[in-house]
């Protein structure tokens, strides 16, 4: 793992520092709203706690059973014989020896006969290591595999059955990738302290725990796989180490699990429109000769997007298929050998389609669509891949599904149901459960909002504000999410995000959402359509999605402040430089040089594909898109929020703009939260940012009264 130089906690941090041995009373003695606000912002968010929150779900392959997780608790449940699924009426899985134990389970997924569930628990060591267990659903305990030390997920079975493969990083100190806390710099930077994540296997018929064999080189970072349909082979994308920098450069590899790996796909050499990209969801054909996966420009692992690409399993050139498709795939299974099912992101809304292959390996094309098995104006899937469940003949899709308008619950899509490309006739979708029955928003009416701006059609989420009066003049946050290669989904809060919409909207804000270029779910010359662009084309699509609100509903235009976290706290920190049209702004995990920040973060081959070269070979499309070259123009009051050891954006990046706005005596205000990465992960810190924004915006745009 590369250490972030983060300037090595230059002195001069130390002065955002002086706060945070004390946090809690800074919070209350530097920006906390007055304890009538926070006693308003608590009774907000203890009402957003109030759902069941549904983690995981898996359909057996047989079709029989669902198997969910639910605070971090597996049940499983008859499937198909009564129309509503209850907890009540559910088995509890679970490795602890007596009922009720307080074991924390995760990551469940069926046998291909669907006999038994294999998971992670820490039940060997409760609030420690997880381990991989065996259930065979008989009602005794689960039989504990593995004897493991280290960071663990992402388990599948052989199709055989006999062996489990999962991702492991032995000995690790902190979950893989970029968003947990970078460790503190020491020893030689870049070489030690390196942390590999490996595929390793576990036998089913292990007689006791044991280590697991590892399938993959010592040598290579690997972020996703899939088992050949043989159980002799994976297929996985890899990289050298660090993981977390070199994903952008990762690779396509087969291997036999007792052979070498071969390079069946390198993005860097191919020519064509995958050429320097990303690839992402790696998925075997059932005949063995292809592999199916996911390619595109993508700024982060794990937040998947672009379109669906096939190469054959032993190498060659790859085939779009999808290209020019508006839309976005972000997960994909193979239906026999020639057909594709794919989950995307087409506008705001989430679908399933099939796409019917002709020809053979080194020449396969779409010869039908399907469309619209599942089109939902909500989020369809858990997790970053938005993954849904199939059965093993692809008949029954399982998925967990949210809305602004709708708390989780879990639904199915029968693909034997006709479905046709228009998404008001799309097959039927069947409510499975309803855990989360007469629980309403406590925040306001969300609505779909299109623009158009430049070429572009720009989709967006706008939420009004609670107990909404046209008579009133409201004010207005806008919320740019991060990425950039993502995009706002409506999706029901359970609570704890730093910077919330839902609320912001019981404050009585109106709060934009838009997904200008950049975001996902337009198709992938959308997606790239701000390269080499940073912070203009973006900024005139959401300048445009400001006034589409403004001409439609009753907005104060002097009372508009900005947000956004990572990509979006860029796009605050630009977007003062460039309007005056932003009354406040709250920055999260912000850049402010793209030039300073090459040097400083934990993931510069991100931006090879986004910028075009390096920092050192073409400063100047890295200047001209960095905030501090235009502070003198910033009038707006800022604050900027970030973690002490953010490997993705450094505090480095809040200090100089806040030390700027500072000197040129500008309203600002700069927080640096303790031990915390690019997300927060302590509660108590997402609070404070929050009882902080709210407090910031209250101040200079107060909601209408």
């Amino acid at each position: 793992m590369q250490i972030p130089l983060h300037s090595l906690r230059c002195a001069a941090l130390s002065l955002a520092l002086c706060c945070l041995s004390a946090l809690p009373d800074c919070a209350q003695n530097a920006g906390a709203g007055p304890a009538s606000d926070n006693a308003q912002l608590d009774q907000i968010l203890a009402s957003q706690v109030r759902v069941h929150a549904i983690a995981q779900v898996a359909v057996s392959p047989d079709g029989k059973r669902l198997a969910w997780i639910e605070g971090r608790q597996i049940h499983v449940a008859p499937l198909g014989i009564v129309p509503t699924i209850r907890i009540d009426q559910s088995q509890r899985v679970t490795a602890a020896s007596a009922p009720g134990g307080s074991c924390s389970e995760s990551s469940v997924v069926w046998s291909p006969d669907s006999s038994a569930l294999a998971f992670f628990s820490d039940c060997a060591d409760l609030g420690g290591q997880s381990d991989l267990y065996l259930s065979r659903l008989d009602g005794t305990p689960a039989k504990r595999l593995t004897a493991l030390h280290g960071y663990v997920h992402a388990p599948a079975f052989s199709p055989d059955g006999n062996s489990i493969a999962f991702l492991y990083v032995e000995g690790a100190t902190r979950p893989a990738g970029a968003l947990a806390a970078e460790p503190m710099p020491s020893g030689v930077i870049g070489q030690d302290h390196i942390e590999i994540q490996r595929v390793a296997v576990a036998p089913t018929d292990a007689a006791t725990p044991a280590a697991p064999a590892f399938a993959t080189p010592a040598n290579l970072h690997v972020f996703e796989f899939d088992w050949s349909p043989d159980s002799k082979s994976l297929a996985y994308i890899a990289a050298n180490p660090p993981g977390e920098n070199n994903w952008w450069v990762a690779k396509l590899y087969s291997q036999q699990l007792d052979g070498a790996e071969k390079v069946v796909l390198a993005p860097a050499t191919v020519s064509g429109p995958l050429h320097g990209l990303q690839i992402a969801v790696p998925r075997w054909s059932p005949d063995g000769n292809s592999i199916a996966f996911i390619g595109g420009i993508m700024s982060d692992q794990g937040s998947t997007g672009g379109d669906v690409w096939v190469v054959s399993s032993t190498g060659g050139d790859p085939r779009d298929l999808t290209p020019g498709r508006p839309t976005s795939a972000q997960w994909i299974t193979w239906d026999g050998n020639r057909g594709i099912y794919v989950s995307e992101l087409a506008g705001g809304n989430s679908q399933l389609v099939r796409l019917a292959l002709q020809g053979g390996p080194a020449a396969p094309h779409v010869s039908a669509l399907t469309g619209n098995l599942i089109h939902l104006p909500g989020s369809a899937g858990g997790g970053f891949d938005r993954g849904l469940s199939p059965t093993a003949d692809r008949s029954v899709f399982i998925f967990t599904s949210s809305s602004f308008d709708a708390p989780p619950e879990i639904f199915e899509a029968r693909t034997s149901s006709p479905a046709s490309a228009h998404p008001a006739d799309a097959a039927p979708v069947a409510q499975l459960t309803h855990f989360n029955d007469g629980i309403k928003p406590s925040w306001g009416k969300s609505e779909s909002l299109t623009w158009t701006n430049d070429k572009f059609h720009i989709q967006g989420w706008l939420l009004l504000p609670k107990d909404y009066d046209p008579a009133k003049k409201y004010p207005m946050i806008v919320e740019v999410h991060g990425g950039p290669a993502s995009a706002v989904q409506s999706r029901w809060e359970t609570g704890g995000s730093p910077l919330s919409p839902a609320v912001f909207s019981q404050l009585g804000y109106f709060v934009l959402q838009p997904n200008p270029r950049g975001s996902y779910g337009q198709g992938e010359a959308f997606t790239q359509a701000n390269r080499k662009d940073f912070g203009y084309g973006d900024l005139r699509d959401i300048l445009a999605g400001v006034d589409a609100v403004l001409a439609k509903y009753p907005v104060d235009p002097n009372r508009i402040g900005i947000t956004g976290w990572s990509y979006g706290g860029f796009m605050t920190m630009f977007a003062v430089t460039q309007t005056h049209r932003f009354r406040a702004a709250v920055s999260g995990a912000g850049l402010s040089d793209w030039l300073s920040y090459y040097g400083e973060n934990s993931i510069d081959q991100w931006m090879i594909p986004y910028f075009g070269s390096s920092v050192y070979d073409d400063p100047q499309v890295y200047a001209k898109s960095s905030a501090i070259n235009f502070i003198k123009k910033v009038t707006t009051p800022t604050l900027s929020v970030v973690g002490d050891r953010d490997g993705e954006c450094p505090a480095p990046q809040s200090f100089e703009f806040w030390h700027a706005l500072r000197d040129l005596n500008v309203p600002a205000q700069l927080v640096v939260y303790p031990n915390e990465g690019h997300g927060l992960s302590d509660p108590a810190h997402r609070r404070d940012v929050l009882r902080r924004t709210v407090d910031w915006f209250a101040r200079y745009m107060p909601p209408a009264s």
